[in-house]
């Protein structure tokens, strides 16, 4: 039975993490310490930070692009004031796509591969597991942050509003 099979008659809608499930099964994920391994290794894959733009002034990795999830598609192809030429000519290079938690990479990494990008991963964990593992981050003027302040953006979490309502 697929994620919209019929109950009493009706399409079940698709839940956030059923739609990350169904792009999940398309894309390869790795792990923070692949990433480190392959870094290490100087394999250097382009690491594509697809957060909001605020988001990624807080903090992110090193030398990473930011192209926000909601223009990625025309910030991949030429013509568009979207256009972002780094990630534009990127069609053949390894992408690494990152982001919070690793559920909007998996969507853009989706995305990427029905783009013809030939060699595209999702940071699985996200940032959050980035930094768990330990691995540098830096603010929006490449500055590096401690454990700590990295530590203290990743525990905010949802407030009472947004966790729904209490049955």
């Amino acid at each position: 039975m697929n994620e919209q099979a019929a109950t009493a008659g009706e399409a079940r809608p698709l839940t956030y993490m059923g739609l990350v499930d169904l792009c999940r099964a398309r894309v390869t994920e790795i792990f923070p310490w692949d990433l480190v391994e392959e870094i290490e290794a100087g394999r250097e894959p382009l690491i594509l930070d697809v957060r909001e733009p605020y988001e990624y002034q807080a903090l992110h990795i090193a030398d990473s692009l930011n192209v926000p999830r909601g223009v990625l598609e025309p910030a991949c192809d030429w013509g568009y004031e979207e256009t972002v030429p780094a990630i534009a000519r990127a069609r053949e290079r390894d992408i690494v796509v990152v982001c919070r938690s690793g559920y909007r990479s998996i969507f853009a990494a989706d995305t990427l591969q029905r783009m013809g990008y030939r060699s595209v991963r999702s940071l699985k964990t996200g940032l959050r597991g980035w930094n768990d593992y330990e691995q540098p981050l830096v603010d929006g003027a490449g500055n590096p942050l401690t454990l700590d302040d990295a530590d203290a953006y990743f525990a905010a979490g949802p407030s009472d509003e947004q966790l729904g309502p209490r049955k």
